[in-house]
């Protein structure tokens, strides 16, 4: 996975799905840090109302672009336009563009031969050009919002005919959303053993969850709280034994 530390987060809000927003901000963060997070829309209209509280959450910027011809959407423009100002800036290294539409395949290969790593997130039905464009192209059904949606069990489950199963983190639980991140850093920062190292894992926490401090838990560091879950995770230790590895079981 490629690791980037200035990346330009630009989303049009009319191509693509509110529900995914956070999930996508999470996607993201794995390769790197978000360093600007705008949002792209005529804000006027009514089927976006539902997103001023998921922008100020999350916070992404809102830009504002009027629709100057009835029918006719400016926001790409809008969006492309503001690409191309910080590209010229040369303090990105990624631009992640979050819609579906094949009008930005020109904006991502434009960034591409500037030496830019391009990012496109969108939904299974986006053009073949645009998806081609980018250096990596992840599709809005592959991002996990399971950390909003608990699995309901099943009945064997309940009655406790699948003990053998490890056990799984419960969303009542107060460290739910940590499990949930330590999984999804898991997922794609494991070796060829099968493990990720913490550092790595709380690097990602961090990024997505800023205010993340394991001492809020009532650890000193993240190895601790690792640690004292063996029925979520497997630990190892490498080199001097100072530096720590886990496996979701």
């Amino acid at each position: 996975m490629k690791d980037l530390e200035h990346i330009a987060l630009l989303i049009d809000a009319d191509n693509t799905q509110l529900s995914k927003l956070e999930g996508v901000i999470q996607e993201i963060s794995k390769h790197g840090r978000i360093v600007v997070k705008r949002a792209y829309a005529n804000w006027s209209k009514q089927q976006l109302k539902n997103w001023e509280s998921e922008l100020k959450r999350l916070a992404i910027k809102a830009e504002q672009q009027f629709d100057y011809v009835t029918g006719k959407n400016t926001t790409d423009i809008a969006l492309v336009i503001d690409a191309m100002k910080l590209l010229h800036t040369g303090l990105y290294d990624c631009f992640a563009i979050v819609s579906s539409d094949s009008d930005y395949t020109p904006l991502a290969i434009h960034l591409h031969e500037s030496g830019v790593y391009v990012m496109g997130v969108g939904a299974k039905m986006t053009p073949e050009p645009f998806i081609n464009s980018c250096d990596e192209f992840v599709l809005l059904e592959n991002i996990d919002t399971a950390q909003t949606k608990e699995k309901p069990e099943s009945s064997e489950q309940q009655n406790g005919k699948k003990n053998a199963s490890p056990a799984k983190p419960k969303k009542k639980d107060p460290l739910y959303e940590i499990h949930t991140l330590l999984k999804s850093a898991w997922d794609s920062y494991q070796d060829d053993d099968g493990f990720a190292f913490n550092s790595m894992a709380g690097n990602y926490i961090k990024r997505v969850k800023p205010d993340f401090d394991v001492r809020s838990f009532g650890y000193r560091r993240l190895s601790s709280l690792i640690e004292a879950f063996p029925q979520y995770y497997e630990v190892k230790s490498t080199g001097d034994g100072n530096t720590k590895k886990y496996r979701c079981k």
